[in-house]
């Protein structure tokens, strides 16, 4: 079953495109996006409004936020630049430790199914009675954050949340809604604000649908 959004996740309709030609695209990805489906200058916006509701739901004790790279590092740069602005529930600073996690399942636009985390066993031992934040760029079917959930779940963190940039929203998903979402997006296979093709189109501001010539092109 697909999943439904909650009413405080932003819906970006199929039909909701911005023609190329109102943006500024790099000219080396001419033919290789279709449109932009979110510009940069919302997702900023959205963002600075997600790490408000985030500290706001935390109190002194200190979080840590952990990236999940690569994809998720742009906006885990900018969540956290703003979550320290932010205050929390005793309208005071946050305080965060910053951590990174690579977790892999995809080989060009299809997810392998066999997910591979680069934390080591006593790395993963050391957030025991901690509070951690995954934060990561999108959700597809979700089984990837499922199975990482999973494997966390063994070693006794204190409490584990996830934000994500985007939510997909696809018939192929396992009904995993991350606790902070910034977008719902069709089922497209996006680029763009760090988010990848094979590595490609990291460098692109915008968050946009990628073309037929641009998976061609970039195709493992």
């Amino acid at each position: 079953m697909p999943m439904e959004p909650k009413q405080w996740i932003d819906v970006v309709e199929d039909k909701f495109k911005y023609d190329l030609d109102h943006f500024i695209i790099p000219s080396h990805y001419e033919n290789d996006v279709q449109s932009i489906l979110i510009p940069h200058g919302l997702i900023m916006d959205r963002i600075a409004k997600l790490a408000q509701m985030i500290a706001s739901e935390y109190d002194d004790e200190r979080v840590v936020v952990c990236c999940v790279l690569k994809g998720g590092h742009q906006f885990f740069s900018d969540l956290t630049r703003y979550m320290k602005k932010a205050l929390n529930k005793q309208g005071k600073s946050l305080p965060m430790t910053l951590d990174f996690i690579r977790v892999k399942s995809y080989e060009n636009d299809a997810s392998t199914g066999n997910v591979q985390i680069s934390m080591t066993d006593k790395e993963l031992r050391e957030l025991k009675g901690k509070n951690l934040l995954l934060v990561e760029d999108i959700i597809d079917t979700g089984n990837t954050m499922k199975r990482l959930l999973e494997k966390l779940s063994q070693y006794e963190v204190k409490s584990v949340k996830v934000a994500s940039l985007l939510l997909k929203k696809t018939p192929k998903s396992c009904g995993y809604v991350p606790d902070y979402v910034g977008f719902a997006v069709p089922d497209l296979f996006v680029v763009g604000y760090c988010l990848d093709y094979n590595d490609i189109f990291r460098d692109l501001d915008h968050i946009c649908g990628i073309s037929d010539v641009g998976k061609a092109k970039y195709a493992m």
